[in-house]
């Protein structure tokens, strides 16, 4: 029988009882629905799961995104492919919350772990639905109103994503087809019903309805908020792991303190809604 036991009081759960190779059936996909919007990321142990496998899991939640940049696994192009030889990661070592720079960013994703350094490489997520409830009402309210602007070009500069001809055309491809979008800066779960920061470093870039000014002095604020340890799990992986996360009202933080050695994850992105 599938069991979730809580990591913290604000976010994260292991899930017991389930074999993500076999076929979900709806009453366990329900139920890890139902998981997911209270506990915001669940982690699995132990499991096998071939690209294909994997793709599937994810896609009984919803359509998968295509990332535009990231290499694409062989055997599955939903899946990319986050390797340290093959890509440059950095965008993944700070707090971010992943691609808010399209109309409906993803409603989650489901991360593999297929090949882990000797030590390090954990990963951290925070409940941006936590960082929101601990500010006080007049903040609260303050934000409400407010819009902010999200940019692929902020997480992928030409200096790092445009090192040939071939990946300089992809990079003005994805950013051709993916303008800046404008998103609310407290975004309203569509499960749940509790609202949450939707802002991040990787992708914002300002708050629409303030002064250039205001928004450098307010972003930075909120980022360093929203990663309190009180709102944050970490994640120390072994390879098999799987972690769902719930995209919509969280962000993570992919730690780079193992090089020169190798780490190598596949992720599945589940398309989601316009945030409201």
């Amino acid at each position: 029988m599938i069991s979730f036991t809580r990591l913290t009081s604000s976010i994260g759960a292991v899930v017991q009882g389930i074999r993500l190779s076999d076929p979900l059936d709806e009453l366990t996909r329900e139920a890890i629905c139902a998981a997911l919007a209270e506990h915001h990321v669940l982690f699995f142990r132990r499991q096998t799961l071939t690209p294909a496998q994997h793709r599937d899991f994810a896609a009984r939640f919803g359509q998968l995104h295509i990332h535009p940049i990231y290499p694409k696994h062989a055997d599955a192009p939903e899946i990319i492919v986050l390797d340290t030889d093959l890509v440059d990661l950095q965008d993944n070592a700070i707090w971010h919350t992943d691609v808010t720079f399209t109309q409906t960013p993803p409603m989650g994703g489901v991360l593999v772990a297929r090949m882990l350094p000797p030590q390090g490489g954990d990963t951290l997520w925070s409940s941006n639905i936590a960082a929101y409830e601990a500010l006080s009402p007049a903040m609260q309210a303050f934000l409400q109103p407010l819009t902010a602007t999200h940019n692929i070009a902020k997480s992928f500069p030409t200096e790092r994503f445009a090192m040939t001809a071939e990946a300089q055309e992809r990079l003005e491809t994805a950013k051709r087809n993916n303008p800046p979008v404008s998103h609310p800066v407290v975004r309203t779960h569509p499960v749940s019903g509790r609202r949450g920061l939707f802002v991040n470093d990787g992708f914002t870039t300002h708050i629409n309805e303030l002064s250039p000014a205001e928004s450098r002095a307010l972003l930075p604020m909120l980022y360093s908020h929203s990663s309190k340890p009180e709102f944050v799990v970490r994640w120390k992986w072994r390879e098999g792991d799987v972690a769902f996360w719930d995209n919509r009202l969280t962000q993570h933080y992919a730690t780079d303190d193992y090089r020169p050695s190798r780490r190598v994850m596949n992720r599945a992105t589940i398309i989601g809604d316009r945030p409201k």
